[in-house]
């Protein structure tokens, strides 16, 4: 599996409820146990790390998915206004702009 693959899989099944429900459960168990742990400090990190850890993951996978998900958007784009009567200069558009560019852009000024 490609790591675009992956990374679609990963952000499409993260945004499900049933996700988000694991997750709950999950928060649960560990809560449940705190009692039996006295509340110890390992008990705490168990859950801290393993946050941690899924967190630092998702803001990959998910940075991977939305810059694919922007990249396909903007073709979509280019090519509606290849074949309408748009204003041509428009497609391809870098995103990379300058903010001040953009706003130009926006307001009619050429560049």
């Amino acid at each position: 599996m490609s790591f675009s693959a992956l990374a679609s899989t990963v952000a499409t099944t993260a945004g499900r409820p049933a996700a988000f429900l694991a997750a709950v459960g999950i928060v649960l168990v560990w809560a449940a146990f705190g009692p039996f742990y006295h509340y110890s400090e390992g008990w705490q990190i168990v859950i801290n790390t393993g946050t941690t850890i899924i967190t630092f993951l998702m803001v990959f996978l998910i940075q991977a998915s939305q810059n694919r998900d922007g990249l396909a958007i903007q073709t979509k784009l280019d090519e509606i206004i290849r074949a309408s009567e748009a204003r041509n200069e428009f497609a391809g558009i870098d995103e990379r702009l300058s903010e001040e560019a953009l706003l130009q852009l926006r307001h009619g000024a050429a560049l």
